[in-house]
């Protein structure tokens, strides 16, 4: 396992800088810069600011300052926070969001998936599929606005619309925008559920088709016939016997899972004004705030890729015909 963990540190490492170079130059190329905006900063005061953010020196040795002395620069936009600390402040936010996005697509997905594969082809089969279906083709921005309506009272005023249809609201309407008054400190609060909901009902679909064709695959081969023989009963041979093997599916698609929570993020931190890591990086985007672009796009680009390694050795443990060094 040690030689399997450090070749793979080591191939990671010609990623993340083309990862970084393809970051930076990116951003560079396109039009604008962090000053444009500034419309009272005088060709002089510009100058100076080139000068104090090195801008004015040669790409690559731009490129090489910033990789060396990346989480300790200063932010354009925020010349008084480092990299670092905008990174170590507004992760948690994020990190939250993913945690019960994530715990909510593995929970709901596996259960659904489960269902389906017990009885295939039948009602009870059918039912977890198409809502897997439905969740697959409805992508977060869509799903959203939707839940906003469904459960919250304070877009577009829906509680006039419910009363002139002489319909009853949810008794408990939940807040559609912020993230625990802003102030991050509560481990969970109500403002946390729409937006966890919006981001892992659409994971919790696809995890659910895995999960199916999965546990259908491991049903019929011989050891489940077996164990079955022998008189197990039916939740014993489903959780012990083929739900490490059907598993196996979701555990690959783990990996990818992780970087389109991380995108997807972005979005939801957008649509539900969560104060979150992925709202900053837009918002960078557009200020042309080179510094934190380029750190918060290595900082989940080390993140996943560590997320990749953890996935990899939990399919081989999972499945004893793979091996380290295969």
């Amino acid at each position: 396992m040690f030689v399997f963990i450090l070749r793979r540190v080591l191939e990671t490492i010609p990623v993340l800088l083309c990862v970084a170079a393809m970051t930076f130059f990116m951003c560079r190329l396109a039009p604008g810069g962090p000053f444009d905006d500034d419309k009272q900063v005088t060709a002089e005061v510009r100058e100076q600011l080139n000068k104090q953010f090195n801008l004015d020196k040669p790409l690559y040795v731009q490129f090489y300052q910033y990789l060396v002395n990346l989480p300790k620069l200063q932010s354009f936009k925020y010349p008084n926070r480092t990299v670092g600390d905008i990174i170590k402040q507004k992760f948690p936010v994020s990190f939250k969001l993913g945690f019960f996005a994530i715990t909510i697509a593995l929970g709901i997905g596996v259960l659904f998936g489960v269902i389906a594969s017990l009885k295939p082809n039948s009602f009870i089969d059918y039912i977890p599929s198409s809502l897997a279906m439905i969740g697959i083709c409805l992508p977060t921005f869509v799903m959203g606005p939707l839940l906003m309506l469904v459960f919250s009272h304070d877009v577009l005023r829906i509680e006039d619309l419910l009363i002139k249809l002489n319909l009853d609201g949810p008794k408990y309407p939940l807040p559609a925008t912020g993230w625990g008054g802003f102030d991050g400190d509560a481990w969970f609060s109500r403002d946390m559920i729409l937006p966890s909901l919006t981001l892992g009902l659409f994971y919790a679909a696809y995890i659910s088709r895995l999960t199916r064709g999965g546990m259908l695959d491991i049903l019929t081969q011989d050891y489940i016939r077996t164990a079955k023989a022998k008189g197990a009963s039916g939740l014993r041979v489903i959780f012990k016997h083929a739900m490490r093997g059907g598993l196996l599916p979701v555990i690959s698609f783990m990996g990818p899972a992780v970087a389109g929570l991380i995108a997807g993020s972005f979005v939801i931190e957008t649509i539900f004004n969560i104060p979150g890591l992925g709202k900053d990086f837009v918002q960078s985007a557009f200020n042309r705030d080179y510094t934190l672009v380029l750190g918060v796009v290595m900082f989940y680009a080390t993140l996943i890729v560590l997320l990749n390694l953890v996935v990899d050795i939990l399919q081989v443990t999972l499945n004893p015909k793979l091996k380290f060094d295969s």
